[in-house]
């Protein structure tokens, strides 16, 4: 079966790099599941994980956003931030979401809503890396 390479890289490092078989990620648009010699594109991502498959095995990161661009034999992902499941503090993430709940309820002006709202995203997101 043909492989690409997949990098997901974000300001601060190269979070993940390998050979797969199929990724699958949430564009503003929707779904896309991506395979090798997939016709070139460039798409805005939504705050989603991104499913990686490879040699039998699943990978699974939590992406915040970002960029997807698809050549024909390689896949970047320029990410705001990600992180794979295995690097995600349980405790941390739980906070997170208890914080922007808080900041949501409170109602404040519209600017501090769509930020907690993007916080809460954010950290149902990496909860539900976890939790797979």
């Amino acid at each position: 079966m043909s492989t690409f390479l997949v990098e997901i890289v974000t300001p601060e490092r190269k979070v993940y790099a390998e050979t797969a078989n199929m990724v699958s990620v949430t564009g503003v648009e929707g779904e896309l599941g991506i395979l090798p010699n997939h016709i070139p594109l460039v798409t805005p991502l939504r705050i989603a994980p991104v499913t990686i498959k490879r040699d039998g095995k699943v990978d699974v990161i939590a992406v915040n956003g970002g960029f997807i661009e698809v050549r024909k034999d390689k896949i970047v992902i320029l990410a705001e931030s990600a992180e794979l499941a295995t690097d995600i503090n349980i405790e941390r993430a739980e906070a997170a979401k208890q914080r922007a709940q808080q900041r949501l309820a409170a109602k404040q002006d519209q600017i501090d809503f769509r930020r907690a709202e993007l916080a809460l995203q954010r950290a149902m997101n990496r909860l539900n890396i976890i939790r797979k």
